[in-house]
């Protein structure tokens, strides 16, 4: 029987096998057609089948992968031996560290050589009345040269444990069972069993037992698998392939099999099942059908070291797994990713470390790649990001995006099938804008982490161009941060789509500060279009400000001069200036070269005036002696106009005036000579005369020519500030004498005048002195518009009294306290003797007389009258003391 007629693919969710041929029929049994083949054992390169007419058949399997990269098998046969029972034999269990055969033929277990067949000499290595046997593949003997093997009894209901060896069988256990068992499974101390009517986990050195689920042995055939350490494979009732580690629980899910399974295996991460007509090969990953074979006759599956071996009744089969990467490249390219992604993460405990990485790696790429392509960009994202992807994979894919020097070439083998973003849109703008905004996105926050190293010019020009292509508003925050944008690419770009402002960011970025504001003045000039900021009239006056190439600060200052004086003259007035203006700095403007320049733009000059004197406060002559020029001039100016604008009139003096009166470094004689012959500034002559301490020519200008009484006491309190009291009161003296001049007509006296020296008193009462007021007030004023004056007189004469009082009475309190504290130090006794000798000159008394220094040390008198001479007397502190010896 050929294999196209044994089987066929039937239904393949992802093809996971090939059934490869080993041994055909001719070469089994030749033309013996009730031949039938029981059972079959694979150790290695070594294939012995058992049949039902009591022959053991011993082939040798040599593989071989064909010119398309697949297993084939070729068989050469090496043995056959007939056992002399009549009987089927079994079971085969090759037991390879002791080069033997353990046959189960006519319910006894035997053992034969592996290489000759031939039985062991000795008789006593024979079981009988055996039901069935399994090899423990985790003994927990540590000895190398014997196999443990656990029997069921054909006539009892017990499972015996036994120590196999070249010569010999031992029986080390047995332990009884509920119900009859009919198939085992053993790993370590656990016995997994199939009873008549349940499985159970049995643990044969401790007795415990744990019951796992019920099924009816005689529906189906118990099927009891170890797949791992302490870990079994069961079929359960509602054809349900069950798991269960060695303390019945299940860490798996289940995986759904026909009813009628007769035998299955473990080729991780796969699970074969064979039923009656079909192979089914499950995922334990996810626990789906994943590829179904058509498979007739079969009756036998097991698996040998990986390697699953099926045969029908006349011939054996090899289920070759397909390479592990072709299944999973398969499945990628069905676009079906998850199952791709179980299907490697299953496999990591199968390969080395660093194969598996870079594998993995590999198919997260692709993933990505693939569900970029179904624009699911979230899941591509992360699959890009966990797979290490190099960016410029991604990047390549957009036309133009990569700069031209880049030396970035594709994987290979590519990573997708793209051509290129109008491949994968197929025309379709919707999606190619989606795209274009994942990839800003992407790149945006791959810039800054590792999978931008070395690549980290095409990244930032790659964003760049996507910035601007799509008008993006981050474009300005790139340029403007740390950026590895490629100059040469960047420009025609950002010419492209008229993006002039920002190639200028670029220029200034690259140290090219005179082509960003050649580019910028175009702009502005209406020469170029670009309406990215409508104030860049203002930003390039902000950027001379603070440019630090003189040069060109002095080439488009008057550019910007032009435009505006009020905006234009904050290059100079935004640039630092340090505390000593004749050390000029290298990015620095020389002040006066910049008054110089200003000349011709007066509203410019004077602004800048204004900087330096008001706002940086610069104490210079010549600069507060300009600034008021600037603003008498100005005042000067619009009162000459005719008719004046009396609100520009008002500004420009209350300017004038507040300099007049805050600066003390202009020249006031030059100023007074400009305002002299002018009628209505006679506040700001006021001002200059207080300047020259022409107190009297000032009052009497706000006194007499301007009647402006509240200003004239307004003066008074400017003129004596920050100086002393006395001063103080002689000019508030001054203001009182000029209101109660004697020489004016008395009619003017007793008028406003009269009333302006009351207020005056009422208002300042405490700055007078009251005995200098009475003598100059005429004596027909009455005492009570002097009350609130007078009143304040004399509670400040009283306060002043009782203030005096208090500090004398704290004195003499003092002083007393002093004599106190010397009459308790004169008390104080003071011992000397003939063995205490004087600090001063170091001799001992002689006599009790003596003078103390501070602290109560004694010397002598002497001594201590020498040093009184010696000394200053600021440091004579010696005082006389009786002794009391």
């Amino acid at each position: 029987m050929g294999l196209l007629d044994v089987c066929c693919a039937f239904k393949m969710s992802v093809k996971a096998f090939e059934l490869v041929p080993a041994v055909e029929r001719e070469l089994l049994m030749g033309d013996k057609a009730r031949i039938n083949i029981e059972c079959i054992e694979c150790c290695g390169k070594h294939l012995y089948v058992g049949t039902n007419d009591c022959f053991i058949h011993h082939f040798l399997l040599e593989e071989h992968a064909t010119t398309k990269g697949m297993l084939s098998y070729t068989v050469q046969k090496l043995l056959f031996k007939y056992l002399g029972l009549k009987k089927p034999v079994e079971a085969l269990k090759a037991a390879s560290a002791l080069e033997r055969i353990i046959v189960l033929c006519d319910a006894t277990v035997s053992v034969i050589d592996m290489i000759t067949l031939e039985p062991v000499p000795s008789g006593g290595a024979k079981i009988k009345g055996v039901a069935a046997f399994c090899v423990n593949e985790n003994p927990v003997n540590g000895d190398p040269f014997c196999v443990e093997i656990g029997v069921l009894s054909a006539r009892r209901r017990t499972v015996q444990i036994y120590m196999v060896y070249e010569d010999r069988v031992q029986l080390v256990k047995e332990v009884n069972t509920p119900e009859q068992p009919c198939a085992v499974s053993l790993d370590g101390y656990f016995l997994c069993l199939a009873l008549s009517t349940q499985y159970m986990i049995l643990n044969y050195s401790t007795g415990a037992a744990q019951d796992l689920f019920p099924y009816d042995s005689e529906e189906r055939k118990p099927i009891v698998k170890r797949i791992g350490r302490e870990e079994f494979l069961l079929a359960a009732p509602g054809g349900l392939g069950m798991f269960a580690n060695a303390e019945g629980i299940s860490q798996r899910a289940p995986v759904n099999w026909s009813e009628s399974v007769m035998g299955a295996a473990v080729c991780f991460p796969y699970v074969v099942a064979l039923d009656e007509g079909f192979v089914t090969i499950h995922s334990m990953l996810d626990q789906q059908l994943k590829q179904t074979l058509a498979f007739r006759d079969g009756h036998i599956l097991q698996d040998f070291e990986g390697k699953v071996v099926l045969a029908s009744t006349k011939a054996v089969y090899v289920l070759v797994p397909l390479p592990l990467e072709r299944q999973i490249q398969e499945l990628l390219a069905g676009h079906r990713v998850e199952e791709a992604l179980a299907l490697t993460e299953g496999a990591r405990r199968n390969i080395p470390k660093d194969k598996f990485q870079i594998l993995h790696k590999r198919i997260l790429q692709q993933a990505g790649f693939i569900q970029f392509g179904q624009l699911q960009f979230l899941e591509a994202k992360e699959h890009f990001r966990t797979g290490q992807l190099d960016v410029r994979e991604l990047i390549s894919l957009y036309p133009l995006l990569l700069p031209a020097s880049s030396s970035f070439a594709r994987c290979h083998p590519p990573l997708h099938g793209f051509a290129d973003l109008n491949h994968l849109a197929q025309g379709d703008q919707d999606k190619l804008q989606r795209c274009k905004r994942f990839l800003i996105t992407y790149l945006g926050e791959v810039r800054s982490t590792e999978g931008a190293n070395g690549c980290r010019e095409d990244v930032d020009t790659a964003l760049l161009k996507l910035y601007a292509e799509q008008d993006h508003e981050s474009l300005l925050d790139l340029l403007a941060s740390p950026n590895a944008c490629l100059l040469a690419d960047s420009a025609p770009w950002l010419e492209k789509h008229h993006k002039y402002f920002a190639l200028g960011l670029l220029y200034h970025y690259n140290g090219q500060d005179s082509a960003a504001l050649q580019l910028w003045v175009r702009v502005v000039n209406g020469d170029l279009q670009d309406s990215t900021r409508s104030d860049l009239y203002e930003y390039i006056v902000d950027f001379l400000g603070f440019c630090s190439n003189p040069d060109l600060v002095w080439k488009y200052a008057d550019w910007a001069l032009q435009r505006d004086q009020t905006i234009g003259v904050q290059i100079f007035t935004r640039r630092p200036v340090g505390q000593d203006q004749v050390k000029e700095q290298k990015d620095q403007v020389n002040p006066d070269d910049v008054i110089t320049y200003l000349g011709k733009h007066s509203q410019a000059l004077l602004l800048y005036l204004e900087h330096l004197v008001l706002g940086r406060r610069i104490q210079k002559e010549k600069l507060h002696t300009h600034l008021a020029v600037q603003y008498t001039d100005r005042v000067l100016s619009l009162l000459s106009q005719s008719p004046p604008v009396d609100q520009q009139v008002s500004v420009a003096r209350d300017k004038l005036q507040l300099l007049l009166r805050e600066s003390s470094l202009y020249r006031v004689q030059l100023l007074l000579g400009k305002i002299q012959e002018c009628d209505q500034l006679f506040l700001e002559r006021a001002t200059l005369h207080g300047k020259l301490e022409e107190h009297d020519k000032a009052l009497h200008i706000l006194v007499h020519q301007l009647k402006d009484f509240p200003a004239a006491e307004a003066y008074c309190v400017w003129g004596s500030a920050s100086r002393d009291p006395a001063y103080q009161q002689s000019l508030f003296h001054l203001l009182l004498g000029v209101y109660l001049d004697r020489d004016l007509p008395s009619s003017t006296v007793t008028g406003e005048l009269e009333m302006a020296a009351v207020d005056l008193l009422n208002r300042h009462g405490e700055v007078f002195d009251a005995v200098r007021v009475l003598d100059l007030l005429p004596e027909g004023w009455s005492l009570q518009l002097l009350r609130p004056f007078l009143g304040r007189a004399l509670r400040g004469s009283m306060h002043a009294c009782r203030t005096s009082q208090v500090a004398l009475g704290l004195a003499r309190s003092e002083n007393l306290q002093l004599q106190h504290d010397r009459l308790k130090q004169r008390r104080s006794p003071v011992l000397v003797s003939q063995k205490k000798g004087c600090v001063l000159c170091h001799n001992t008394f002689s006599e009790p007389d003596c003078v103390c220094l501070p602290g109560g040390v004694p010397v002598h008198t002497h001594c201590a009258a020498q040093r009184v001479v010696r000394d200053s007397p600021t440091r004579r502190q010696l005082a006389n003391s009786n002794n009391h010896t």
